[in-house]
């Protein structure tokens, strides 16, 4: 299908009134599965050009790439390698790779496993004898930042600092110039500079050792690829940081949403504690934690869907559109544990595919199995809930369930 400008779609998805169900908008959206936008840049919908896309070897990532710049492209000198292209984005991933997951760390998840049991217990505790909890802020919120904290090396005593940096740089992510105070952006700001000197100083304090938290592990590497710099993995570590929570986060608070929203399927995982496997892939699948990459560039000329696409063209991909396109899922607007063949796009795909997947993946799978567990005849006490104003990382900003 060639390019047709649908003047209005992408705002209506982007618009916050959109926000609990932008799945009808997406529909509409696929009728055009590359669509120019006025500002010039392509919105991709569909299952099957969005995959193309993210394997396409002349899509970048580098937002220098891009005809025009966006606003703040110059901040960072040391972009974490999720924003660059091969050969860097090779190097630094693999490097990452060695200490983060197999074939070179094959037990890092596993070894987690009890440590991550541990944390969700206690919280879990911690809402005992409540008559309402708040899923993210009194569970999904601090569960994430307590793993990664202990897999960074991140002392306990200076855990509450690090969720104060962590609390500000997410509500900044939020800020809307319209609504906002300056103050919101302005706290985010200097979060980010108080959490890489913090992350510097730990990693200072890590040459020449032998621990075996990741910071460590990356500080003193010299496998095939070298050492990175510091300042390369204070960047991969803010991404670890960053991704990883606001993953987590919106996988378990999604899926408990949508747990409370199909009962028979929460009982089922109750009494089957194994389907939480196939579970969270649907999940991952049917209420995404991302739904957008908001910009990818053109080396090249590219054609997709017999559109061309000009060279330095701004590219965006509606991961979540093309999670639920009918042309490759079947009833893909019906949630089912029981989906086979369930190549979704919740982590993307290609070069890119979440490097924090497998561990994003069982902090879910052990979230909501305790949850479901353990908590007392869970109920909604909002449907929609309130959610999040962005559009990128979607998922509720509270998820208050009532007990008993």
């Amino acid at each position: 299908m060639t390019t047709t400008e649908t003047p209005g779609m992408l705002r209506r998805i982007l618009d916050y009134s959109s926000r609990a169900d932008p799945y009808p908008l997406y529909a509409e959206l696929r009728r055009t599965p590359v669509a120019r936008q006025e500002d010039d840049t392509y919105v991709v919908s569909t299952y099957r050009e969005i995959t193309d896309l993210l394997h396409n070897p002349h899509l970048s990532s580098d937002v220098r790439n891009l005809s025009h710049p966006m606003a703040g492209a110059g901040d960072q000198t040391t972009p974490a390698f999720i924003n660059l292209d091969p050969p860097e984005h090779d190097r630094l991933r693999r490097m990452a790779m060695r200490h983060f997951g197999p074939p070179h760390t094959p037990g890092l998840v596993t070894g987690m496993e009890p440590a991550l049991t541990d944390t969700v217990s206690g919280l879990i505790d911690d809402c005992a004898g409540k008559k309402q909890i708040d899923i993210v802020d009194d569970f999904a919120y601090p569960f994430p930042v307590a793993v990664i904290c202990h897999l960074l090396g991140v002392p306990r005593e200076d855990e509450p600092r690090f969720r104060s940096w962590v609390n500000d740089l997410i509500n900044a992510i939020d800020y809307d110039p319209k609504t906002d105070p300056q103050e919101k952006l302005d706290k985010g700001v200097q979060a980010r500079k108080d959490l890489r000197q913090y992350l510097g100083g730990l990693l200072e304090q890590r040459h020449g050792g032998q621990g075996g938290d990741l910071l460590s592990r990356l500080a003193n590497d010299d496998g095939p690829d070298g050492r990175m710099t510091d300042e390369e993995i204070i960047s991969t570590a803010n991404l670890l940081l960053i991704a990883g929570h606001e993953t987590t986060v919106n996988l378990i608070t999604n899926g408990m949403l949508t747990l409370l929203r199909h009962p028979q399927v929460l009982r089922r995982l109750r009494d089957e504690p194994d389907l939480v496997v196939p579970l969270v892939e649907e999940l991952l699948r049917y209420e995404p934690p991302v739904h957008i990459i908001p910009w990818r560039a053109a080396y090249s000329d590219i054609t997709v869907a017999d559109t061309v696409i000009p060279k330095g063209s701004q590219i965006m991909l509606m991961l979540a559109s093309g999670s639920r396109d009918p042309n490759r899922f079947h009833d893909p607007d019906r949630f089912d544990p029981d989906r086979r063949d369930n190549q979704h796009l919740g982590f993307g795909s290609g070069i890119h595919l979440c490097f924090g997947g497998p561990l994003a993946r069982r902090e879910a799978e052990i979230a909501l199995t305790e949850l479901v567990r353990r908590l007392d005849r869970p109920g909604l006490v909002a449907d929609p809930p309130p959610y999040r104003r962005s559009p990128v990382l979607r998922g509720p900003i509270h998820l208050y369930v009532e007990q008993g």
